[in-house]
């Protein structure tokens, strides 16, 4: 089995490495700590202590606080609650429903219809990085698209309690 150190496991975060060496270590089993380095990779970058739990996007975590309540919480180090609520709701959200705002990002006729569809950004509302993207119908609810099962997911596949 092989095993990468956490400078690697850096680099594969920072997207630096070279495509065979990707390859090779998607291809190969997994080694045992790799999401301890991973995590640990990512606590070095955020500026708060809480500690991260799982990630849920480059700039968006699920972190346990001093006081042992987990929460959703972005890298700026805005709370967004209870991990089991839908963080969306307190993010800032643009929605791009019209052929000015979809051509911002998008060639003429390149995107889709207005009516139709719409892109919603969902930003962070403390530093305005973009945390997620949803492309949906109108009047589409707000979903809460992840919603894990963290007491099973560190006792069943990381082999320790929460």
């Amino acid at each position: 089995m092989t095993h990468y150190d956490k400078s690697t496991i850096a680099d594969l975060v920072d997207g630096r490495l070279e495509w065979s060496q990707l390859k090779a270590m998607m291809s190969n089993f997994k080694d045992p700590d790799r999401f301890d380095k991973y995590i640990a990779v990512l606590q070095e970058r955020v500026p708060w202590d809480d500690q991260i739990l799982l990630p849920l996007g480059p700039h968006l975590f699920i972190v346990r606080k001093a006081d042992g309540s987990i929460v959703t919480k972005s890298r700026s180090g805005y709370e967004f609650g209870d991990y089991r609520q839908n963080w969306k709701l307190k993010a800032r959200i643009r929605v791009r429903d019209t052929d000015a705002s979809l051509q911002e990002l998008y060639p003429a006729m390149m995107h889709c219809t207005p009516g139709w569809m719409e892109l919603r950004e969902y930003i962070d509302p403390l530093d305005g990085t973009l945390l997620e993207v949803e492309a949906v119908p109108p009047g589409y609810p707000v979903v809460h698209s992840f919603q894990p099962d963290l007491e099973t997911f560190y006792r069943e596949w990381l082999g320790r309690g929460l």
